[in-house]
């Protein structure tokens, strides 16, 4: 590959966890090598404007997905006339760092993420995705499609998968409801892992190397479809109740003709055929507006884990 591809192009290399007794794939790679000198390139080749740099996690999408992600980052360049950098993190801990710091611009996050980054420092909503109509999703509670267990009950004892310490859906919301029945995580399941990613933990149930796990709704019908063959393989056996989607944020202090730009742009993309194309792939109706009060509910589970304080707070709003 040529130089002046090696800076247009950065390459970046998505897989979920490996896990030790079941299917290898490959470890998640991510190269900031040239981003510097990428950025400085989209400057000169495109009249002066600054290039920006997203952050799209193998946390937030599967590796068959991400193709989605990336044609989304080229459709916003040609929008808004800047060259886009994809970085990826592996840890939500790790995206919520780069935001804070200014190291991205911008990012598909968590809804837990956006939470706890809006209140210590001041990330900024931006849009979020409508599916089928609502800008909402729970979290699945789901177990391997042959197994006896029938309800969240049925997993006492049993080996568990929870996504990232900071996921709502992965962790956050099935805690919380384990708090209703009096118990724990600890006390409840007979071992808990963490996959760092809702397409590992449903291929892990899937694969049988844990009894179940708690993942993102979107994401499992998401791979219900593209990847029935994996997803058929698993079966959902509790819900918890619904929150508002997993938004697209962007950092504090973020210019504000950028931060319109790509507002608009995604706001605009379902208007587009070309970004039409790109959000029926990514199985997203379109981009809306949002509020930070529709995240009062999951800033309630965060009170709640961290403390008494949250208990009454959250059961006023589930």
């Amino acid at each position: 590959m040529s130089m002046a591809a090696r800076t247009k192009w950065v390459l970046v290399t998505i897989a979920a966890v490996c896990w030790a007794c079941s299917d290898a794939r490959p470890v998640v790679s991510v190269s900031l090598e040239h981003a510097d000198a990428y950025a400085q390139r989209a400057e000169d080749a495109s009249g002066g404007k600054r290039g920006l740099r997203m952050a799209v996690g193998a946390r937030m999408t599967p590796a068959s997905g991400y193709t989605y992600y990336w044609q989304l980052h080229r459709y916003l360049e040609e929008k808004l006339g800047r060259n886009i950098v994809l970085v990826d993190r592996k840890s939500y801990t790790e995206v919520s760092d780069l935001l804070k710091n200014g190291e991205v611009d911008v990012a598909f996050v968590c809804s837990a993420l956006y939470v706890a980054g809006h209140d210590q420092y001041d990330l900024d909503l931006l849009v979020a995705p409508q599916v089928r109509g609502e800008a909402m999703y729970h979290s699945d509670i789901i177990v391997n499609a042959d197994s006896p267990i029938a309800d969240l009950e049925g997993l006492r004892g049993k080996k568990f998968a929870f996504t990232d310490p900071m996921s709502n859906t992965g962790r956050l919301a099935p805690a919380y409801m384990l708090g209703q029945m009096g118990e724990t995580s600890e006390s409840f399941f007979g071992a808990i892992i963490y996959t760092h990613a809702h397409d590992s933990s449903i291929r892990a149930v899937a694969d049988g190397v844990v009894d179940g796990a708690a993942v993102d709704s979107l994401m499992w019908e998401y791979m219900s479809a593209k990847e029935p063959e994996v997803a058929g393989r698993t079966r959902v056996v509790a819900r918890s109740e619904s929150y508002a989607v997993p938004p697209v944020a962007v950092r504090p202090g973020l210019e504000p003709e950028i931060r319109e730009e790509l507002r608009a742009a995604l706001l605009g993309a379902y208007e587009d055929p070309i970004g039409r194309g790109i959000l029926a792939g990514m199985m997203i109706d379109r981009f809306v507006e949002l509020e930070d009060s529709a995240y009062e509910s999951v800033r309630g589970l965060m009170l709640w884990h961290d403390g008494s304080e949250g208990v009454t707070r959250v059961a006023g709003k589930l």
